[in-house]
């Protein structure tokens, strides 16, 4: 077996929106199965890097390898990626007038060229994995929040990704829902999946996380093991973050 090696290489990464200046030369490896965990004040880039690995934003400065694929600074250059990469957002973003299982249905048959009865084999197994195989028939209008996120983790999952971002996944649910769907990022977390997290959920980070990274204004300011993290933060900066998050 060969040792795994970086899946994502960040490298000088610099991105611009007009005159503000959201990432500031961020370099990042993440290695084929790791978990890493993006925390930081809102405003501090945390979202525009996800976004950036994901393609959604454009990046003016450094470059970006994504399982040893090249991510162009266009849009073209995504049609490669994009296939690897699972993507789960704050909002649920599930298509209204289609069924649960039709919106997990969807990407495999259309993108993936899938047969339409391995397309629902496979949507099955997935609702079954995030623990809501009754809602099948259902629409998304008639799920609770955390329900609805957990159809969009499965959607993201029958494309059968190599890597999993998160963008602030509970930051929209109830506090009484945010655990179902952090309970379901342990266990994809668990089977070896390649994550990076952007939460504020300090409690998954302790126990999912192998990497914790905080950014402010744009820069990595400190990337540390959880244990470390925690425990004794380097910079002011973390500090006074994590007191606030942690003591609110």
């Amino acid at each position: 077996m060969a040792a795994p090696g970086p899946i994502i290489q960040v490298d000088g990464v610099s991105a611009y929106f007009g005159e503000f200046q959201a990432l500031r030369q961020v370099t990042l490896t993440v290695n084929a199965g790791q978990r890493v965990v993006v925390c930081g004040p809102s405003g501090s880039g945390k979202s525009t890097l996800i976004r950036c690995i994901y393609g959604l934003e454009l990046f003016q400065e450094g470059s970006i390898h994504v399982d040893g694929d090249q991510l162009a600074r266009d849009r073209k250059s995504m049609r490669a990626i994009r296939p690897k990469i699972g993507m789960v957002f704050q909002q649920f973003n599930l298509f209204p007038h289609l069924t649960v299982l039709e919106n997990l249905m969807l990407g495999p048959v259309r993108s993936r060229r899938m047969a339409r009865d391995a397309a629902r084999e496979l949507a099955h197994s997935y609702l079954r994995r995030v623990r809501i195989p009754e809602q099948a028939e259902k629409y998304p209008r008639q799920l609770s929040g955390g329900q609805q996120q957990r159809v969009a983790i499965a959607r993201s999952l029958c494309m059968e990704p190599k890597i999993m971002l998160f963008d602030e996944p509970t930051s929209a649910l109830d506090p009484e829902m945010i655990n179902e769907v952090l309970d379901v990022m342990t266990e994809l977390a668990e089977s070896g999946m390649t994550m990076i997290v952007v939460t504020h959920e300090m409690g998954f980070a302790r126990r999912v996380a192998d990497m914790m990274i905080f950014m402010d204004h744009g820069e990595i300011v400190e990337s540390a093991s959880p244990e470390r993290f925690f425990s004794a933060p380097e910079s002011a900066r973390c500090q006074d973050f994590l007191q606030k998050i942690l003591h609110h």
